[in-house]
């Protein structure tokens, strides 16, 4: 799998590296990696100007894989590019790489699946939120 750049990306954020990211060691710890990839997420499944979901649905990860590729020290940020691999029936493949310094320090693949809030099971995803997830297709693959 090739890696991408920051700008080869449909969506872009960042986070702060925080003090209490750290180990004992003076690196980000491993965990808080996964929670800077939800950063990057939430920006496209839950950004207000393009609502995907409905009233009655929420977004499981049913699948993470993440690659670790170089440490994260503190202090400074973490730049997060994401994007949508593949848009399924009801569940959706995001691809995202994390960024110190323009070098990229891991990479992602997680399958998103919408799920009815009622039963827990899966549901198809509305042909409004297809349309909308297209926006952020990656052109590129990782």
């Amino acid at each position: 799998m090739n890696l991408l750049q920051l700008s080869d990306f449909p969506s872009s954020t960042y986070d702060k590296i925080r003090y209490s990211d750290t180990d004992r060691q003076g690196h980000v710890n491993n965990a808080t990696f996964a929670t800077f990839l939800e950063t990057g997420r939430v920006e496209i499944l839950y950004n207000p100007d393009y609502p995907v979901l409905t009233p009655t649905t929420s977004f499981v990860i049913a699948s993470l894989q993440l690659d670790f590729i170089e440490e994260i020290t503190w202090p400074g940020q973490v730049d997060i590019g994401t994007g949508i691999q593949k848009i399924g029936n009801s569940s959706l493949v995001l691809y995202q790489q994390l960024f110190q310094k323009d070098i990229c320090t891991a990479r992602a693949t997680t399958v998103i699946v919408q799920v009815s809030d009622e039963t827990a099971k899966s549901i198809a995803l509305t042909d409004q939120a297809k349309s909308i997830l297209q926006k952020w297709l990656l052109k590129k693959q990782g």
